[in-house]
This record gives structure tokens, sequence and C-alpha cells, in this order.
């Protein structure tokens, strides 16, 4: 992240702060991020290869989740960003339900679960995701949806934007975790 020297928030913005209106306004410029989004599922268990279960229950900063609640929340938030995608795209204007991703990472089933469920269901949200981001026209991607909690309507050209950040950044988490980081290559 340029500009900061604050080590803290280096590891909880590893690659940067998403930037709020940030738009996918070309066709090429979709065709990347779509690509990024489809191959997300294969990223991610590249970086989950060879952890350890003391690996997947270790905070990936201090005060963080662990990596076993980040995988188990990615698999919450994208599928939540499908519906999001098909409600945008089926309804004038929806406004979305927004829900406490703090509290779900902390159920049992994030805390404790293997993570192989939640990698299925990342591998379906991202296949099924992926097919209707390229059937979108262009006039698609300036549909939006509303969201109560920032009182403001997005755009898919912006929820994509985010949501290939959103995969980014939790890969740069789980990369760069401490004990990933300290591993002899």
């Amino acid at each position: 992240m340029a500009g900061t020297t604050d080590p803290l928030e280096q590891l909880k913005y590893p690659i940067g702060r998403f930037v709020r209106g940030t738009k996918a306004s070309t066709p090429e410029r979709r065709r990347e991020l779509i690509a990024r989004i489809e191959r997300f599922p294969v990223d991610l268990e590249a970086v989950l290869q060879g952890l350890s279960d003391a690996d997947m229950d270790t905070p990936y900063r201090p005060g963080g989740w662990t990596v076993r609640q980040l995988v188990h929340h990615l698999a919450d938030s994208h599928g939540q960003s499908l519906h999001r995608f098909k409600l945008a795209l089926t309804e004038d204007r929806p406004t979305i339900k927004p829900y406490l991703q703090a509290l779900w990472a902390e159920q049992a089933d994030a805390r404790t679960m293997p993570l192989e469920p939640s990698l299925a269901i990342i591998r379906g949200s991202h296949a099924r995701w992926a097919v209707v981001l390229r059937a979108m026209t262009d006039a698609e991607w300036e549909r939006c949806f509303i969201h109560p909690e920032q009182q403001r309507e997005i755009s898919l050209a912006e929820a994509l934007e985010l949501y290939a950040w959103h995969s980014a950044h939790h890969l740069a988490h789980i990369a760069g975790s401490p004990e990933r980081a300290a591993r002899p290559a």
C-alpha cells in the first residue's frame, strides 16, 4: 500500500483499501475482472495448499480472523454477492439485506468446520457468477442495488470492482499471514 508506514494498516489492507465509486467501465476491464472472479477458487486453493490445522486457526494479523474464518467468510460474502447481482438484474433498484460479517465469522461453523464445504460453495458460486457476468449487456452494468448501511446505490460495474478487490484482498491476507511468511522456502 503506497504511502502508509503503519505495519498494522499494511497487514489489514495488504493491497490497499478499496476506493468507493471505482467502476469497471470498459468491456476490457470487465473481462479482466470476470476472469479474476472465475479464477479465484483456484487461486484460493493454491494459497491454502500445505497449511496445517494450526495454521488455519491462527489469525492472519493481530486482532484479525483466523485463516479458517476468512475462508468461511469468503463463502458467505461471495455467495451474497452472486445473490445481489441477480437481484439487481431482475428487480428495479432492490434494497439488499446487509449482514453482520464479524458476527457471522464468530459462529461455530466459521470457527471450527473444515474448509471443504466452504470451498465447494466458493467453487460453485464463482462458476455461476462468471456465467452471469459474461452474459450481462453494457446497459446491465449500470443496474444497481441500494445498500442501506451505506445509504447509496451501488452499480454492478462498481460491485464487480469491489469483489475482484475483495478476492485479492483476502488472498493477500492468507498468503502473507505471519506463520506462512515465516516458513522456510
